[in-house]
C-alpha cells in the first residue's frame, strides 16, 4: 500500500497554540504505519485511504482530531494539526527550488529565532532525519516560569517542503510520537505544476466543502518566525 521514495534533507518551523471554533465531522480512514515518505503525488498511483485536503492528503489513525488553520487576512487554511492522544503534529507544505531543498537553511533559520526568545536549541538526527530539539521560556497559568518543548522536522521533496511541529508529549517522549510519525512518513504532497515562489505556503482545503465560520485573531505564523502564535482553527471530528 506505501511506496518508497528517497529522502533528501529536512524541514522548519512553528508552534501554535490554537482555540476551537465550530465542528464538523469528517470520516478520517486508518493506515497501517510506513518505513518511507512523505510522498510526492506522482509516486502514488491514487489518494488511496487518504484524506484529501488539497496541498496535503493526510493519512488517518484510530482517534485523531484534526484542525484546520485559518489565515484571518485572506481566509485561506494554512496548515493542519492533527491532534492524538495528548500529542500534536502541525503540518503545513511549501514551495521549494527544483535544484535543491530548504530544511537546512530553515533549520538555522529557527535555531536563531528561538535563541533570541531566551530558549534553547538541539540540532539532532532523529526518527525522520535531522530535527531540532527546542525548550522556549513560558509563563505558567500561576505565574511561574516555565519551558515549552516542541520538535521541529522536515522533508524535502521535489520543488516542495514538508514542516512538522511535534508538541505536547510527542515533543519528548519517543513512544508517544510514535503514531503521530507514521502519519507524518504517509504523507502525500500535491504541489501543482504553477510556477511559485521558494516558501509560498501551498494552500489547503477542508474536507467535504465544509467552511470555517469564525475568522482568526491572527495570520499563520512565518517561516522565519516559527513560534509566534498561530490561528484560530476549525474542528473536524
Amino acid at each position: 500500500m506505501f511506496f518508497g521514495r528517497k529522502r533528501r534533507k529536512e524541514q522548519e518551523a512553528a508552534a501554535t497554540n490554537a482555540v476551537s471554533t465550530d465542528e464538523a465531522v469528517a470520516e478520517v480512514p486508518e493506515l497501517e504505519p510506513a518505513t518511507t515518505g512523505p510522498f510526492d503525488v506522482a509516486d502514488v498511483p491514487g489518494r488511496e485511504q487518504r484524506l484529501d485536503l488539497g496541498a496535503i492528503w493526510l493519512p488517518g489513525a484510530q482517534g485523531i482530531e484534526l484542525r484546520m488553520e485559518v489565515d484571518k487576512k485572506t481566509q485561506r487554511i494554512t496548515g493542519v494539526a492533527v491532534a492524538l492522544n495528548g500529542s500534536i503534529l502541525q503540518l503545513q507544505a511549501f514551495a521549494a527550488p527544483r535544484t535543491e531543498g530548504i530544511w537546512d537553511e530553515i533549520r538555522e533559520e529557527i535555531s536563531q529565532s528561538i535563541q533570541k526568545q531566551g530558549g534553547m536549541v538541539d540540532d539532532v538526527p532523529g526518527e525522520l532525519g535531522r530535527e531540532l530539539l527546542v525548550r522556549l521560556p513560558v509563563k505558567m497559568p500561576d505565574g511561574k516560569d516555565g519551558v515549552q518543548p516542541a520538535r521541529f522536522v522536515g522533508f524535502d521533496g521535489p520543488r516542495w517542503f514538508l514542516r512538522g511541529v511535534f508538541s505536547g508529549r510527542a515533543s519528548f517522549d519517543k513512544a508517544a510520537a510514535k503514531e503521530l510519525e507514521a502519519i507524518f512518513r504517509n504523507v502525500v504532497v500535491i504541489r501543482g505544476d504553477e510556477a511559485r515562489a521558494p516558501r509560498d505556503l501551498l494552500e489547503l482545503t477542508l474536507p467535504g466543502g465544509v467552511r470555517p465560520t469564525q475568522l482568526p485573531e491572527e495570520a499563520a505564523p512565518e517561516i522565519g518566525n516559527p513560534l509566534k502564535r498561530g490561528p484560530e482553527i476549525t474542528q473536524i471530528g
